[in-house]
């Protein structure tokens, strides 16, 4: 039996985080999660709000990632039907469009594939005699409309779910919680903390740093100070319009660059997203640029003509990225983990995640630590486990 007063601590309290106190929790473990403001804070309330398999990491033949991403797909339309919904995707082909039709198909076809040809892996070509009930879509040099299906969620709504399910099964949620130090024990780490304007300390088996865009910042304040990766700090903004699209989810190219832009229904809104620019500076320090806003106006605008454009509002969260020249967009999305002793790690950082995946990446992390953690009476399967709207 473990002599420290918790088997694991997790510090961040986004989508990966709580990912990791569930399967934790799950396996018996005592797991607490320290959070510095309150649950998806950060990056996991400004994503997309998309759950889906990534159909474009398919050019990059990011094969194992699309598979697992659509696999955990069908987990969350089964386990939280509440939060995770199905929605129609549409994928306009113009005479511009860098894809042509062709590339299309053969994409989705292998999309449809990866999900064993499941109903909810199922596509078609729309016929032109639909494209006038797609929202006022543009039409002038149109070739081809394509549907799929994925899906849709509230991704702070998510993180909360996940947590009060690892809350239910012992773990402990600590916050507001600002990390401070974590010093190398024999057994592990001596975890100091701020919380009510006071020092607090526990003692734990293991660290868990998923804190996000505070990666590296939680890693420094780690004694002896593991090894990291280096990273970019990758901005993506979403704007708020007037109206909804009511039809789905469209996947469409910005004009200027071919960037993929989705315009997508927003509790009675049109929420638009997302750019990639690399933000220089402290994370809290993110916000929307008036040039990436202006990006976004005017990809929805040259697809859909003459729909209200003023900004409700606007807001911009950080995704980490390996760091590299060249263009974000092309990066991959695979989640990556570094440890202070791969063969028996006290340390382990997330860098990455998607809000597709993160019980598959708590499922990574937590068998990296077996070698750690004691074995203890396992209580539940996250692949089994509900997961309900907190009110």
């Amino acid at each position: 039996m473990s002599a420290n007063d918790y088997d694991l601590t997790v510090i961040g309290g986004g989508i990966q985080g709580v990912g990791v106190a569930q399967r934790a929790a799950a396996d018996g473990l005592k797991v607490c999660l320290l959070e510095s403001r309150q649950l998806a804070a950060g990056t996991s309330s400004k994503s997309s709000k998309l759950i889906h398999g990534g159909l474009r990491y398919l050019e990059s033949f990011e094969f194992g990632l699309v598979r697992e991403s659509l696999r955990e797909r069908a987990l969350l339309l089964k386990n939280a039907p509440q939060l995770v919904h199905a929605v129609p995707f549409y994928i306009p082909i113009y005479k511009q469009t860098s894809r042509r039709p062709w590339q299309i198909r053969a994409g989705l076809a292998l999309y449809a594939l990866l999900t064993s040809f499941a109903e909810e892996g199922k596509f078609r070509s729309l016929g032109r005699e639909r494209w006038c009930e797609l929202d006022g879509l543009e039409t002038r040099d149109l070739q081809a409309v394509f549907q799929y299906t994925d899906a849709q969620t509230d991704d702070a709504a998510l993180t909360r779910a996940v947590m009060a399910s690892a809350q239910s099964l012992g773990a402990e949620l600590i916050h507001p919680a600002d990390f401070q130090q974590g010093a190398r024990l024999e057994t592990g780490y001596r975890v100091n903390y701020l919380q009510d304007n006071s020092e607090r300390e526990h003692t734990t088996s293991v660290i868990v740093n998923a804190a996000g865009p505070w990666v590296q910042e939680v890693r420094s304040r780690v004694l002896p100070e593991p090894d990291g990766l280096d990273v970019d700090l990758v901005q993506g903004t979403h704007i708020e319009l007037p109206g909804e699209v009511t039809q789905g989810i469209y996947y469409t190219e910005a004009p200027s660059d071919g960037r993929a832009v989705f315009s997508m229904p927003w509790k009675g809104h049109t929420l638009v997203g997302t750019t990639e620019k690399v933000h220089e500076g402290p994370a809290q320090d993110c916000a929307p640029s008036e040039e990436e806003i202006e990006y976004l106006i005017q990809t929805y605008a040259h697809h859909f003509p003459g729909k209200d454009t003023a900004v409700l509002s606007a807001w911009a969260g950080l995704r980490v990225l390996p760091a590299a020249s060249g263009s974000a967009f092309k990066r991959t999305r695979e989640t990556q983990y570094r440890m202070d002793d791969p063969k028996r790690p006290r340390y382990l950082a997330i860098y990455g995640g998607k809000l597709t995946g993160y019980r598959a990446t708590a499922d990574a992390v937590l068998d990296l630590l077996r070698p750690t953690l004691v074995r203890r009476k396992a209580l539940a399967r996250t692949e089994e486990l509900p997961l309900s709207p907190i009110d």
